[in-house]
């Protein structure tokens, strides 16, 4: 059997382009003592992969020139020579990029009702892509950076960039459930806005290349924000800091504005407001909060299955597409989590 995975040729500088990659083939490979063959199903694309393209020095290692990428990954195991994981059973793990994985039974995690008992649903009602998204790592992000990094508390008024994606709509709609006072959103088109109010329940929306984002944000909470979720930076930061009220906080996820710059971006000109209004700003790796993993499935899991919590897919379609789904995700193309269906 052949299996098709893609290869980074080059690093790219600046935007990537598509003879920076490679679809190869080669053969399916055999499970040793220990492992799982997984034909995956849905693959993940993430902002956070560009950085990976980069030789420079980050929080996780690049990706190596010549070899198969990795991602975020769930699929069907077909072979297993590991004890408690059977032929049949779904995992999560991390060798995406590719149609067939062999993986560590160590590192890939059953997925499912009988995984996640709080779903009380049956299997059809929760999408194998799910577990790449809303209860998945990106979930996760969303839960964490809202409730610790950013320490939100019932009351609170929350701006989040990049709303309208896969972290960002899971923030907006979290702030909501606990009793946030007002939630707005910024976004890069009117349909995603209308989507923020309409589906998401968010209270206010704009869409950032209407105007100033700092403008559109005054005029969206005229009384100031308490805490601000990023993941864009930029002309987003600056204006968060600009309407940041005393001991605002804001959770650095993303700076997705940035990732493609050959040349450092400047920073936001109004740092010194933070001296004024006591504010913080921290950013954070989901990483290093997967102790959170138990507490996030008990209270989100049943969002999710009772629709209170609300979440869109952008499916693409073959593992052949996955560099295009990747490069959708760093123009914005995307409403909510974007993943690949082989």
């Amino acid at each position: 059997m052949i299996n098709r995975e893609w290869h980074l040729l080059s690093r790219p500088v600046g935007w990537p382009k598509p003879e920076d990659f490679a679809l190869v083939e080669a053969e399916v490979p055999t499970p040793g003592e220990g492992q799982v063959l997984v034909r995956n199903k849905y693959l993940s694309v993430d902002p956070y992969m560009r950085g990976r393209m980069s030789a420079a020095k980050s929080y996780v290692a690049p990706f190596e020139l010549g070899k198969v990428m990795q991602g975020g990954a769930v699929g069907e195991v077909v072979e297993s020579r590991a004890e408690g994981i059977a032929a049949g059973d779904h995992v999560l793990h991390f060798l995406g990029w590719r149609e067939y994985a062999v993986v560590d039974a160590k590192n890939a995690v059953k997925v499912g009702p009988t995984a996640v008992p709080a779903l009380k649903v049956e299997e059809g009602d929760v999408p194998l892509s799910a577990y790449l998204g809303v209860l998945g790592m990106t979930g996760l992000t969303a839960y964490a950076g809202l409730l610790r990094t950013a320490s939100f508390k019932e009351g609170d008024a929350v701006f989040v960039s990049g709303a309208a994606g896969a972290v960002g709509s899971q923030v907006g709609q979290i702030a909501k459930l606990k009793g946030a006072s007002r939630v707005i959103g910024s976004a890069g088109s009117d349909e995603k806005v209308k989507l923020l109010v309409d589906e998401y329940g968010f209270d206010a929306a704009f869409n950032y290349k209407n105007g100033p984002v700092s403008e559109q944000l005054r005029a969206a909470a005229p009384d100031g924000v308490d805490v601000y979720f990023d993941n864009v930076g930029g002309d987003h930061l600056e204006a968060a800091i600009g309407s940041l009220n005393r001991d605002g906080r804001i959770a650095v996820c993303g700076m997705i504005s940035v990732y493609n710059n050959t040349e450092p971006a400047p920073g936001p000109r109004n740092l010194a407001r933070l001296i004024q209004t006591r504010g913080r700003i921290e950013g954070f790796l989901v990483g290093d909060h997967y102790d959170l993993q138990p507490q996030f499935v008990q209270e989100v899991a049943p969002w999710v299955a009772s629709g209170a919590l609300k979440y869109r897919e952008t499916v693409v379609e073959g593992v052949e597409n996955t560099l295009e789904a990747f490069l959708g995700v760093l123009r914005g193309d995307n409403i909510g989590k974007m993943v690949v269906k082989l």
